[in-house]
């Protein structure tokens, strides 16, 4: 028995980091033995879980099929076992993936309270802003503000964060302080990577009526902190949460715009990998970040 879950956690690792070589790496075997086991494995099944290349590796059907039932299986055992101890003594390592501003100003901030509630648990926090793997990186559970792709993966909304137009005192000097949306029209716009290539369409609403209005502006960006950035050195309005800009707004860095009016707020959701039952530990993380992160926002 102990050899099967020996098997399933290489062949996890293994499909998980699609290589032979890192899988050993992080499980502290040599590439041979990995390789021997998922050759073992294959054998006893009497199917082709992998296929291998010299420079990639593949999962077939068949094993696409055997990795979410491992994972499961896997899953399931860990419940078990922390079920067998108390939620209070869980322990272990959760990979926990978040954007950069928000994981610094608000994820990071909520963890003190989490750990010493959970001595026996670590947290091992990845910071980008860009969308990776998730399951070759081998996260347990990722922050993603903003709209979710359709996937198998499960997910919790943890907090509806506001957004609002900044920008920086010498900025407003130079320019003039827009008072009514039609007046961003002539206004220089920090646009985020992700909006079209000269300008960005934004919502305001106003007494349960909405007014749409496009930016434009000569400098895109890609990642919260570059636009936080953009904005305190005058290049334009930026468009961003109440917690990337808290500090800058308090100290006088950056002046919000139109308070009369109300942007879209950002949604953050937790997001499992492993699908819509995640271990004890991810559960007991998430239901703390929502109660610290939804009621501090």
């Amino acid at each position: 028995m102990n050899d099967r879950w020996l098997e399933i956690e290489v062949f996890t690792r293994v499909a998980e980091a699609g290589s032979f070589s890192r899988a050993a790496q992080e499980l502290g075997l040599s590439q041979p033995s990995t390789s021997r086991i998922i050759t073992g494995l294959e054998k006893r099944l009497g199917v082709k879980l992998l296929l291998r290349t010299t420079r990639n590796m593949a999962l077939t059907e068949a094993g696409a099929v055997f990795l979410e039932k491992a994972r499961q299986a896997a899953a399931d055992l860990e419940e078990a076992e922390d079920a067998a101890r108390g939620v209070d003594s869980l322990r272990g390592t959760v990979r926990l993936a978040v954007p950069v501003m928000y994981g610094t100003r608000a994820i990071i901030p909520a963890l003190p309270a989490f750990l010493e509630r959970y001595p026996d648990l670590r947290v091992e926090i990845t910071m980008r802003d860009e969308r990776q793997n998730l399951v070759a990186a081998g996260i347990d559970v990722a922050i993603r503000m903003g709209d979710l792709e359709d996937s198998t993966f499960g997910a919790r909304q943890i907090a509806s964060v506001p957004r609002m137009l900044v920008a920086s005192p010498a900025y407003l000097a130079r320019k003039g302080v827009p008072r009514e949306p039609e007046e961003l029209a002539f206004h220089d716009a920090i646009l985020h990577e992700l909006s079209f290539p000269e300008k960005s369409t934004l919502k305001l609403f106003k007494a349960g009526a909405d007014q749409v209005v496009t930016l434009r502006g000569q400098i895109k960006i890609d990642a919260a902190p570059g636009i936080l950035a953009a904005a305190m050195a005058g290049l334009g309005i930026a468009n961003v949460t109440t917690v990337m800009s808290a500090q800058e707004r308090s100290d006088g860095s950056l002046v919000q715009l139109l308070p009369d009016y109300e942007l879209e707020p950002l949604k953050a959701y937790a997001v499992f990998p492993a699908g819509p039952r995640p271990s004890a530990k991810v559960r007991a993380l998430v239901t703390h970040l929502i109660a610290a992160c939804g009621k501090s926002l």
